[in-house]
């Protein structure tokens, strides 16, 4: 016995999995063909890419650890866990720009092989098919909400913070990328595109431990905790695209900007949202 007479196994214990519903078994076969078919498109894509170098290996890896992101979203909808619909949609965001990075056109032409697109168009679906699943499917919102959370936080605040943990990850990418054309042809002279890169990757390490923080506060109501994260969102939104464009032109501004402008405008959004209705 430990305590207020609770014994060590009231502590050491592990969760269980609530038990599978048709709809959360659809919707886990599903993320698991969105995981396989991810790979095989970028491995498609790979196969028709004439780029090569240390971007297109930055690119390829990130693209394919997605699919890893997928077996641990099943996981959490296995588990019940409402965390599943704001990862689902910053998963399911995320993988589609990370697969159309490959994309590379014909030479001498504006659009891509048709192999590539037609994967472009399944990966999208499919994604897009998870995302109504998690957001629309009246069975698997019954099975998201019959688990009693720890602790009563309202859905787009997890959303919000889902969005921020990413920001690291989205500055990492086109910064690894950047860092590789330093050794090719670099768009600017090295005596600025050096300063720029290493404070790009600085700037990465710091915004993903800060958000780390901050958004765990946010889980807690704090006013200041949720304008601190309003205003690094704010932060990333004008300087991830600015870093891109420099380092990588207009190229990287679309395939690796957007992404985060995505990402932060979803956490500036949920912020709104539950701000207005905080026990929405």
């Amino acid at each position: 016995m430990t305590g207020e007479g609770r014994s060590l196994g009231d502590f050491v214990r592990f969760e269980r999995a609530p038990a599978p519903t048709p709809a959360s078994r659809r919707l886990r076969r599903l993320m698991l063909l969105t995981a396989v078919a991810t790979v095989a498109v970028d491995a498609v894509n790979l196969q028709y890419s004439a780029e090569a170098g240390f971007g297109l290996g930055v690119r390829t890896f990130w693209a394919v650890l997605r699919a890893l992101g997928f077996l641990f979203l099943m996981r959490e909808v296995r588990f019940g866990r409402l965390t599943a619909r704001p990862l689902g949609l910053i998963l399911a965001v995320t993988t589609v720009f990370a697969s159309a990075r490959l994309v590379q056109p014909k030479e001498g032409d504006f659009l891509p092989r048709v192999p590539v697109l037609a994967g472009l168009v399944i990966v999208g679906t499919l994604c897009a098919a998870v995302v109504w699943m998690l957001f629309r499917s009246p069975g698997i919102d019954e099975h998201l909400t019959r688990r009693r959370p720890r602790r009563p936080v309202p859905p787009w605040v997890l959303t919000s913070r889902v969005a921020a943990l990413s920001y690291s990850a989205l500055m990492f990418v086109p910064c690894l990328v950047a860092l590789g054309s330093l050794f090719s042809t670099p768009r600017l002279r090295p005596e600025i595109s050096v300063p720029l890169v290493v404070s790009w990757f600085v700037l990465g390490l710091v915004i993903g431990l800060v958000t780390g923080i901050i958004s765990f506060v946010t889980l807690f109501g704090h006013s200041w905790a949720r304008t601190l994260l309003g205003c690094i969102s704010a932060f990333v939104l004008l300087v991830q695209p600015t870093l891109c464009y420099l380092l990588l032109g207009a190229d990287g501004l679309i395939r690796d900007g957007t992404p985060m402008v995505l990402a932060a405008l979803v956490c500036l959004y949920g912020l709104a949202k539950s701000r207005v209705s905080p026990s929405a």
